[in-house]
């Protein structure tokens, strides 16, 4: 077996849990995927140390996870300032999120966060730096 299949035998991926959406305006944006596709909002939630309100859209065992910025400051405001509305990450289920981060930082992967941190609908969560995974952030969830 490689040495890079076994550093990531203790953090693998088990299911994609959302696909994140940055939208300037979070309750336009759900009337749209209510009415084009039939979604319905399952959670809704503002996470105030991230300065966001995020709705969860069931898609199967998935969701799709609109976002939109309460505060100026917040990475997504930044994001919406500088590339606009569009895909904003890719949260990905782990069975344990410190010990799938851990295996990420003893590989050498750049991460956003060097513990995992409460996400919204209490979750654990951490992020890897998307220059360290092809352009895209991914956010690694444990329900």
């Amino acid at each position: 077996m490689s040495g890079a299949h076994e550093s990531a035998a203790g953090g693998e991926f088990t299911e994609i849990d959302h696909v994140a959406i940055a939208v300037q305006d979070l309750d336009a944006a759900i009337v749209w995927y209510e009415e084009t596709f039939g979604a319905r909002v399952v959670h809704r939630e503002t996470v105030e140390h991230d300065g966001v309100e995020e709705a969860l859209l069931a898609v199967s065992d998935s969701y799709i996870q609109l976002l939109t910025p309460t505060s100026d400051d917040s990475t997504v405001a930044r994001f919406l300032a500088t590339r606009g509305e569009g895909l904003h990450h890719v949260g990905f289920r782990v069975e344990d999120c410190a010990k799938t981060l851990q295996a990420a930082q003893d590989a050498g992967v750049r991460t956003i966060d060097q513990v995992p941190r409460p996400g919204s609908r209490g979750t654990t969560v951490a992020f890897i730096h998307p220059k360290s995974a092809f352009g895209t952030l991914i956010e690694l969830v444990e329900e």
